[in-house]
């Protein structure tokens, strides 16, 4: 797309509000363009519209009019989350009309250099963890993408001076074209949102935007131990940093088979010691992982080993993401409503003692959960099944062998159904044990987001 400023006068369509519709819509109405806002959402749900409104910006809800998109739209910018085959932006490609995410657009008009993370699971730790260090270092970063801020938002107020430290989904990446961030970190690639990308090439496609328009002056933190970034590694013109969890590279940032150390091997074959394993601040394999890339990322940057070692120690995690709620009766509870996928509650499992009473279940996507098999046999002792794949998840319990089984009402309202999870779990659990919601699947069936499923988790756990 061409920079925003060069849209002035012309018509310009925003497809669903939220944060980031809401930010560059005001972008382009303030650049002169003639800015057109539509959701499909009724009008009391779109508590923006009326803001955006009353700054003359036309705003459309509860359906997508006909006449919306037509030869003289110059520009679509799409809520990442829309699938590519809802009927305006399906004519708007047969116009030819160029589509894209806010990050697109972000890119355009923002002054600082962009340090962007990405993956099937770990982005929002990781990305955390490198605005941590930075900040420490002095390098002013600003935190956004999705994390929870605006790009466009954060992009307008960012100068030079600033390190933009973005999180990225797939969905965001698909939508760009000439995005370019000087540090590209690329965490994993599992097999996720197939009912949106429609199948993996187009999922793996995705994710690998995000290193199209590096150059060898960039770099490319890529997983060493994930073979889908291997391949990729091939592919990408930035000099690529790798990090490893298994294997001792020639240059890179892994952890010592020895003593368990992470350390950093530079292109002089030096070796600069980070951290011991058994000290970082948050439990689990997959947040050595973060640490690793978070590391590569800050490393590239200048910040010292002091530093990064003093941040990974003394975090202790994100909301929803392995948080531990609490401890009643001598039973653990932890909010994981973050593990959106089967991978992610896997890798969480295997973070605790064998025996731990599970609460999963969601969004039906058409996994038949079989990779949670060999877990459920060595590790869960019980499980609660909420959610539209309650019983995809109790069938490979019952495979498992598991006899502590339950499922809750999904005709329940959100907070009385997980109230219920919680009390059955409880019934399950003795001194010692650990009662974890890990999902394994989205929440859009019972709760508006992740966020909110966790929230009420946590709300049940403390009125035990």
């Amino acid at each position: 797309m061409n920079h925003p400023r060069a849209y002035q006068n012309q018509q310009i369509v925003i497809l669903g509000l939220a944060r980031s519709g809401v930010a560059v819509a005001k972008l382009f109405h303030e650049l002169g363009a003639v800015v057109t806002v539509n959701d499909k959402k009724e009008r009391e749900q779109c508590p923006e519209a009326d803001e955006l409104a009353a700054l003359g910006i036309s705003v459309i809800c509860g359906s997508h009019p006909p006449t919306l998109i037509h030869g003289g739209v110059k520009l679509v910018v799409k809520n990442p989350g829309i699938p590519y085959t809802i009927a305006p932006l399906v004519k708007a490609e047969e116009l030819g009309i160029e589509i894209v995410s806010e990050v697109e657009v972000a890119y355009h008009v923002c002054r600082a250099p962009m340090v962007c993370i990405t993956g099937s699971n770990g982005k929002t730790t990781t990305t955390t963890w490198i605005g941590l260090m930075l900040d420490k270092a002095g390098l002013k970063p600003i935190v956004a993408g999705n994390i929870g801020r605006a790009l466009t938002e954060a992009a307008l107020e960012a100068t030079e001076a600033n390190q933009m430290v973005v999180e990225l989904s797939s969905f965001q990446l698909k939508g760009t074209r000439d995005f370019h961030p000087q540090i590209a970190c690329l965490l994993n690639l599992y097999e996720t949102h197939l009912d949106y990308h429609g199948s993996m090439e187009d999922y793996i496609e995705s994710k690998a935007k995000l290193f199209a328009n590096q150059t060898p002056d960039d770099t490319a933190v890529l997983n060493w131990d994930d073979p889908v970034c291997r391949l990729l590694a091939n592919e990408i013109k930035a000099s690529v940093l790798p990090f490893s969890i298994k294997e001792e590279l020639d240059y890179g940032v892994y952890v010592q088979n020895e003593d368990k150390h992470i350390v950093y091997r530079d292109q002089a074959g030096s070796i600069h010691p980070i951290i011991a394993v058994h000290e970082i601040g948050i439990p689990g394999s997959f947040n050595v992982e973060n640490a690793l890339a978070a590391s590569c990322a800050a490393l590239t940057l200048g910040v010292s080993t002091a530093i990064i070692a003093g941040e990974l120690r003394e975090f202790r995690g994100v909301e929803h993401r392995l948080e531990l709620v609490g401890t009643k009766n001598g039973v653990q509870f932890y909010n994981n409503s973050k593990a959106t996928n089967a991978t992610a509650t896997i890798r969480t499992i295997e973070s605790f003692e064998p025996g731990l009473i599970l609460i999963a279940g969601g969004l039906d996507r058409g996994s038949d959960y079989l990779e949670l098999l060999p877990v459920f046999k060595e590790r869960v002792k019980g499980l609660v099944a909420i959610g539209e794949t309650k019983h995809k998840i109790m069938q490979v319990a019952e495979l498992a062998g598991m006899n502590a089984v339950k499922a809750v009402d999904t005709a329940k309202d959100p907070q009385a159904a997980i109230a219920e999870a919680v009390s059955h779990a409880v019934a399950m659990a003795a001194p010692g044990d650990v009662v974890l919601l890990s999902p394994a699947c989205a929440s859009w069936d019972m709760f508006t987001s992740y966020e909110e499923r966790g929230r009420m988790f946590k709300e049940s756990v403390h009125n035990l």
